[in-house]
């Protein structure tokens, strides 16, 4: 007996395609929020990093071959944390994608107010996206 050939409905084809881009708009937001939260511990300036790779320039040549490599490597985080300190994120668009479509998220996926809260979702913005506590 052959298997009769089942082929989705265009309405259960844009329900996915909706779910696809709600879920790329989620996660797109909450990574940027975790990329730019504020870090514990003192904050670094420009002048501390310029201060501390000087360190490392002077340390290098009395430093065993496995120091070295670990100065090497410090120094090329300092670089990239130097190249982009002064960088600010615009987490605008991502905010308003992720306002538009959390709300019947969290709703499809049983996420809790509290859930959102517990990763950083600010208040206001859960509250503009209708997520209820």
């Amino acid at each position: 007996m052959a298997k009769a050939k089942r082929s989705m409905t265009d309405e259960h084809k844009q329900a996915l395609a909706e779910g696809r881009a709600e879920g790329r708009a989620v996660k797109a937001y909450l990574e940027a929020l975790e990329q730019n939260r504020p870090k514990r511990g003192r904050k670094r300036t420009p002048e501390s990093i310029k201060k501390r790779l000087s360190v490392i320039e002077s340390s290098l040549d009395e430093a065993s071959p496995i120091q070295r490599l670990q100065l090497i490597q410090e120094r090329m985080d300092l670089g990239k944390e130097l190249a982009t300190i002064d960088t600010k994120v615009d987490l605008t668009a991502l905010e308003q994608g992720f306002v538009k479509t959390a709300g019947g998220y969290s709703q499809r996926k049983g996420i809790s107010y509290a859930a959102w809260r517990e990763l950083g979702v600010p208040a206001d913005v859960l509250k503009r996206a209708n997520v209820a506590r």
